[in-house]
Formats: C-alpha cells, sequence, structure tokens
C-alpha cells in the first residue's frame, strides 16, 4: 500500500518536473521554488528561476522585481547566506534587498503546507535598518537574516488573506 502510493508520488514529480521543464524550470525541487510558485499565482507575478536573480518580477516589466520570504505559522521568513563582512560582501547581500520594487513575506498553514494564510507586502527600505541589526548581532561572518509575522504586521501591510 505504502509503497504504491510512494510509487504514484514520484510519478507524479516526475510529470510536474517534464512540465516545469517546457518552461525553463530546471529544478522543481529547488528549495523554495514551489512556494515561490504559489506566491507569484497570488499576486499575478512571473517567478524567475535562476538562483542568483530576485524570485519574481512584473509580468509586463521585467526591470521591477520582487523578493518573496516564506515561512510556516509562527515562523520567521529568512534571507539566507548574508554576509556581515567584508563590506563590498555585505554591500553584494544589501542589494539583494534594494533591488526590489517590493518585498513579500507569505505565512504557510502549518497543516497544509502549501496554502497561503496571508502575504504581507514590505518596502525594501524598511528591510535593510532590521537586517543590518540583525548583522551587526551576529557572531558569525555569514547568517541569515529572519523576519517574523509580528515584525511584518508592524512594517508592511497585509495584500492576502488566504
Amino acid at each position: 500500500m505504502i509503497q504504491r502510493v510512494i510509487s504514484k508520488i514520484v510519478d507524479l514529480v516526475i510529470k510536474a518536473q517534464k512540465l516545469a521543464s517546457s518552461i525553463g524550470i530546471s529544478n522543481i525541487l529547488q528549495p523554495g521554488l514551489v512556494k515561490e510558485m504559489i506566491i507569484s499565482e497570488i499576486l499575478g507575478h512571473e517567478i524567475i528561476t535562476s538562483k542568483r536573480d530576485a524570485d519574481a518580477h512584473d509580468k509586463n516589466n521585467h526591470n521591477i522585481k520582487y523578493e518573496y520570504l516564506s515561512c510556516y505559522e509562527d515562523g520567521t521568513g529568512q534571507l539566507d547566506r548574508m554576509f556581515k563582512s567584508p563590506a563590498e560582501k555585505r554591500t553584494e547581500s544589501l542589494y539583494r534587498i534594494t533591488r526590489n520594487k517590493m518585498i513579500y513575506l507569505a505565512i504557510f498553514y502549518k497543516k497544509k503546507p502549501l496554502q497561503v494564510k496571508i502575504i504581507y507586502e514590505i518596502k525594501p527600505e524598511v528591510l535593510p535598518k532590521e537586517t543590518e541589526k540583525q548583522l551587526n548581532r551576529s557572531s558569525n561572518k555569514i547568517s541569515h537574516v529572519g523576519f517574523s509575522e509580528s515584525w511584518a504586521k508592524k512594517n508592511g501591510r497585509i495584500v492576502f488573506r488566504g
């Protein structure tokens, strides 16, 4: 019984990868990609699948970029591998925020991991201050910087409720 279900799941993932490949997505299982696809669908953005770019852009103007952070209820949306030092790497890390027209924090339900509970829109000029504060507190040269739902409530606005 379990093996049949696993085989069916594998078959569906293979079909999903074939479909994704037809639109240029080389790895459907890339961490965070499926959630980014869900968020972009809700917000009407076009997903960007390259690892080193923003997460999405405007459908009509590809120069308008968006960054997506996501987490489950009571978690934190994270920017990973943010450099505290050296200075040029720190500047590059902060550019991952400032290159965007908007940042979105999507909270997914724990019990329904592919269903969005709420999405907050946060202006990119708000994030560097909190990011710098977290980087300055960190004892590591490279850190993950996290943003909670309570932080997003104070610093952003709700654009979607699921």
